[in-house]
């Protein structure tokens, strides 16, 4: 790893999931930590550089960066600031703290100031590098979202440029990781996935033997869908193996879906229009 300000990069590039190479910068002082940290980014490819201090916006803009791994503690009084006016010029970069023990405040307001993830040293290269992939793969997802047609489903309308999902035009209140599980779900048309692969997919890195995170958040999708939803089932369960995506109705209930609400509501207009013009008397007084 290179150490400095803005040189040229070390490593080759590897490409990401858009199929652009991914480029890493480290703001740290500490040499343990990125001399270990060099020789993984090293094995896998990636273009990376080491800054011994902070730089200006229009630098890490001509730095092309995916991502941005940083430890607060260096920027001294600064560091709010900093990370705040980064984050704010350079939406598109991915933002990862990689910094010292810390309260819960302090966390939250990094989080808030746009950081996209936060790490607490002592921690291990690996993770911090999953942690940046992550990262940049939500991102990666989100600009792809933006054409992404509505996938409709039941009375279910999943609105990937919203990162939200609406039953009937009402929200159902979807959190990121919620809706980020429904789309992943909903993209399978139909196949079962495995916790181990969900995990992986949206979490961003592989699940540790008996983490049940992934029937936690399917549970309290399940239940946000049924609620808003209650004549249709969504997700059902694979004993075993995982969850399979299917809008099934409920056995006995009155089923409309958001098609043919439209098409009867566009029926029912036409009639209307229909009726106008055979009595335009009626029509004023109606």
């Amino acid at each position: 790893m290179v150490e400095g300000t803005p040189g040229v990069p070390h490593g080759h590039a590897q490409e990401g999931p858009a199929g652009a190479p991914l480029r890493l910068a480290v703001l740290d002082r500490d040499s343990g930590f990125l001399q270990v940290l060099g020789k993984r980014l090293d094995r896998l490819g990636w273009e990376h550089r080491v800054l011994a201090s902070p730089v200006s916006s229009d630098a890490l803009v001509s730095m092309r960066l995916s991502a941005i791994v940083v430890d607060l503690a260096i920027l001294g009084p600064q560091a709010w600031e900093w990370l705040e006016r980064t984050c704010a010029a350079l939406p598109g970069l991915g933002v990862v703290v990689c910094t010292g023990q810390s309260t819960v405040a302090q966390r939250v307001r990094g989080l808030r100031a746009g950081a996209d993830d936060w790490v607490t040293k002592p921690c291990h290269p690996e993770e911090v590098i999953a942690r940046v992939e992550s990262v940049v793969r939500r991102r990666r997802r989100a600009e792809a979202r933006v054409d992404v047609e509505p996938v409709v489903a039941g009375e279910v309308e999943i609105r990937a440029d919203q990162f939200q999902a609406f039953v009937g035009g009402r929200s159902v209140d979807l959190t990121r990781r919620e809706f980020e599980l429904i789309e992943l779900l909903a993209a399978a048309r139909g196949r079962v996935l495995e916790r181990e692969e969900i995990y992986q997919r949206v979490w961003g890195y592989a699940m540790a033997r008996g983490d049940r995170s992934v029937d936690v958040f399917v549970r309290k999708l399940r239940q946000k869908l049924e609620k808003a939803s209650p004549n249709w089932r969504y997700i059902h369960t694979h004993f075993g193996i995982g969850y399979r995506f299917a809008p099934e109705p409920v056995e006995g209930a009155e089923v409309v879906t958001p098609l043919a609400e439209a098409v009867a509501r566009e029926a029912a207009e036409s009639a209307e229009a229909v009726e106008a013009a055979a009595d335009p008397a009626a029509s004023v007084y109606r």
